[in-house]
């Protein structure tokens, strides 16, 4: 039996798919990342604690693949200073 792919991984193998934006927050919360619901917007708004700047994305279903993209990159720049941060507290 295959092993279960993460869900940053499948977003990162396929920016195409038909991702919602409960999957979405769902990756986030597993990243410690924060998602704010819009408020009279179209957009959701995700932010890190030890990044500065944050990304919104539209919760319009399929999200396209841009934003996809763009959310996989601001992951792995959180996971990179997240543990660069962690290694110099050690």
């Amino acid at each position: 039996m295959a092993k279960k792919k993460p869900l940053l991984e499948k977003m990162r193998d396929n920016p195409r798919d038909d991702w919602t934006i409960a999957q979405v927050e769902n990756l986030c919360a597993q990243m410690g990342l924060e998602v704010r619901k819009p408020n009279g917007s179209s957009h959701y708004v995700v932010s890190s604690p030890v990044l500065r700047d944050s990304l919104c994305v539209p919760y319009k279903r399929p999200i396209r693949s841009l934003y996809i993209k763009k959310l996989v990159g601001y992951i792995d720049a959180h996971i990179e200073v997240t543990k660069k941060k962690e290694s110099e507290n050690e």
